[in-house]
Order: structure tokens, then sequence, then C-alpha cells
């Protein structure tokens, strides 16, 4: 049981509109191996430790979120790239990834997933004015103080989250954006929200974060990244007669 190559990717692009979203990376398939796909190993990231995984599964297919060929790297195929470029060629395995197609999708998407797991209600987009910026508003399960919602998060992502804010303050209200958003804080202020979460953080965001009250958690790039791949990958297992397996390579940033 299989399914072409070509079918599978029009039917992921018409789904995740990819068409329709610039990005700093090609969308799509990235690599060319085999025709016909019949094992699909699924990931955040497409390292070489994940290469090793599909090779070893004898998956003839790897769809992540974060692929290569990224805007302002390095052209040239030399070290990492090569190697993994070599891995993937030699075992004719596909790559296919999906960066900001799969942040935003309404159901697949990292945002949607992460709200998911979380319990979060989602109420709009991050920014209603650019619907091109990932992310949304919305509410938590229950008010909860800084403290509480800290830990909620370390339970739910097993892993512990950084918070700046006052512990005891309650939040009721949020944004968020997975990855590293931490560019996007200045939206949830905004937007007039409690807190904003998301994968990173960087300097002035602590200064932003403490001057304008709004709390900032700092969950990990990867593990607010993990769901989106894995629904996506679920979702084509039922669409078409492949074998699909999420493989979690754990990365502490």
């Amino acid at each position: 049981m299989a399914v072409e190559r070509k079918e599978l990717l029009k039917h992921l692009d018409n789904l995740l509109q990819s068409h329709r979203i610039r990005d700093y990376c090609p969308n799509g398939l990235q690599v060319a191996g085999a025709e016909h796909i019949s094992s699909i190993v699924t990931g955040v990231t497409a390292s070489q430790a994940l290469i090793d995984a599909a090779i070893e599964r004898g998956a003839d297919t790897i769809l992540v979120h974060h692929g290569y060929f990224w805007k302002g790297e390095d052209e040239r195929i030399t070290g990492i790239k090569r190697e993994r470029l070599k891995s993937l060629l030699a075992n004719d395995i596909n790559l296919i990834a999906y960066h900001l197609p799969l942040d935003m999708h309404p159901i697949y998407g990292n945002n949607a997933q992460l709200a998911d797991v979380l319990g979060l209600q989602v109420d709009g987009p991050l920014d209603e004015s650019d619907l091109s910026v990932p992310g949304n508003i919305g509410r938590l399960p229950r008010p909860m103080s800084g403290k509480e919602f800290r830990a909620w998060l370390g339970e739910c992502l097993k892993r512990e989250p950084l918070h700046i804010g006052e512990e005891n303050d309650t939040i009721e209200t949020i944004a968020w954006c997975t990855g590293g958003a931490q560019g996007y804080l200045q939206k949830a202020v905004n937007a007039g929200v409690d807190a904003f979460l998301t994968g990173e953080i960087n300097e002035p965001a602590v200064h932003l974060a403490r001057e304008t009250g709004t709390h900032f958690f700092s969950a990990g790039h990867h593990a607010t990244e993990r769901y989106g791949a894995k629904a996506l990958g679920e979702y084509l297992a039922d669409e078409f007669p492949v074998d699909v397996e999420f493989i979690d390579i754990d990365n502490p940033v």
C-alpha cells in the first residue's frame, strides 16, 4: 500500500495553503526520494538524528516543520548539510517540510495544537490587521496565578518554562505564538492581554515584559512545536494507505 508522491504533495499544499504564505524557506518537497510513499517519519527538525531514525525504520519519507535551505544561509553543500543530504539521497528518502504553513493551520498547526494541549480558548488571531502573522489570542482554561500557569506549562509540555512577571498576579487572557516569536511580544502588549507565551526569549523582551506588566512565558522552541508535525502525520495516516510514526528528537532549546 502506498501513495504517489505528487498526489501526497498536492494534497498537503492544498491543505496547508502554502502558496498563500511568504516564508523563509521552500515549503513542500525539499529533497526528492522515492516516487511511491508508504512509510513516513514525522518530526520537528530534519536533524541527522531524525534521518538516522528514519533510515533505521526503512521509511521513504520524512515530514518536518524545520527543513533546509533557509534564506541567508550558506548555500554551499558542506559540513552537516552535506552529511544530511548524503544520507537522504543514498537512502532514496523524501524530505518534505512546512514551516509557517504548519504554524498557521487552524487545525493541525503548531499554534492550534498547542492550544489543545494547554486547554487554551482561541478567540482570534494575534494580529487582526496582519493575518500573515502566526499566533492567537485567547483565554486560559481558568484564571490562574503566574505561578500556577508556569506549573501548568511545565506539566503539559514536560519542560520547566521561564516566567517573567509577578507570581501572584492573576492571568486570564493570553497571546501565544510557538517557536522563536519573542519579537511578537509587542503585538501581545497592543492586544491588551495578561500574558504572552512563546518558545524563546531575548534580552529586550525581558524589559518590555517588566515595563508593560505583561507576563512572558518562554517554554522552549522545540517543546512548543512538537505537536503540529505529529498531528499532520496522524491526519495523513487516516487519509492515505501509509504508515506514519512521530519521532521526538528532544531539544532543550
